[in-house]
């Protein structure tokens, strides 16, 4: 894909600081983009935000960091507002937000349940609301979920089944916003090589992970490597390519163990 359908275009990344958010914002810079809005969650990963910055201004873009957390509409609204105000309208929206939690469908708490309701579904169905406002016309939005979606799988009841509608978003926003070219998809990777993916899984669960894709003995560490995910997302929301409404699920290392 040749960088110019990337150059020149304004790009919002929700969880940008750091893993795949962060490489995809040094990735989107690094083949053209004029500028890189970087949303982190909590003052943890601030040190995160600032060095995905720093190497996004290396590589020639604009970036500003904005710390939110996304699991109310104002604090969405407000993203969108700051990014605009701080760079322009975006042309690519990204949202990599999510929460996992690992645990026997009846043990799970009504506190629990809310909170992954918050992150993965809520924060999911706002973003996409506030980029179908605010993304230029013929632009592309794009939502991170996960290769569950397509398993038979216990002990994700309230991780997958929260991101389940994101499906369903996606579908709707891309039929609402298709009139102005806007692209609208979903990406499910396998499970992932970051810390995102360890603290939810046993030692044992770890093993199976490593070895349960066909490809599994093609990466790194038997899981997806997230730098194999990143030119696929770039390829998605560039000029040179269309598909919308779909929810696609790449290296599907989940089964139905």
């Amino acid at each position: 894909m040749s960088d110019h359908s990337i150059k020149g275009k304004t790009v919002l990344i929700a969880g940008g600081a750091k893993n795949l958010g962060g490489l995809i914002a040094r990735d989107l810079a690094n083949h053209g983009a004029r500028a890189v809005a970087i949303h982190y969650n909590s003052a943890g990963t601030r040190a995160d935000a600032e060095e995905t910055v720093a190497a996004v201004k290396v590589a020639g873009a604009q970036a500003v960091a904005f710390q939110a957390d996304l699991t109310g509409a104002a604090a969405v609204e407000k993203l969108f507002a700051d990014t605009i105000d701080a760079v322009g309208r975006p042309d690519i929206a990204i949202n990599t937000v999510g929460k996992v939690l690992k645990k026997p469908f009846t043990e799970i708490t009504e506190a629990e349940y809310d909170e992954m309701a918050a992150v993965n579904a809520k924060s999911a169905f706002f973003f996409l609301r506030e980029a179908g406002r605010h993304v230029n016309d013929n632009g592309k939005i794009l939502t991170l979920v996960t290769s569950l979606l397509g398993a038979f799988t216990p002990f994700y009841a309230a991780y997958a089944g929260t991101k389940a509608p994101v499906e369903h978003f996606t579908r709707a926003a891309a039929q609402e916003f298709g009139a102005r070219g806007i692209s609208v998809t979903a990406v499910g990777p396998g499970p992932m090589d970051t810390p995102f993916f360890y603290p939810a899984e046993g030692a044992d669960a770890v093993a199976y992970h490593k070895t349960a894709a066909a490809l599994s003995k093609f990466s790194k560490t038997g899981l997806t490597d997230i730098e194999d995910v990143v030119p696929f997302i770039r390829h998605l929301v560039s000029d040179g390519w269309w598909v919308t409404g779909q929810t696609i699920l790449i290296n599907g290392g989940y089964t139905t163990k």
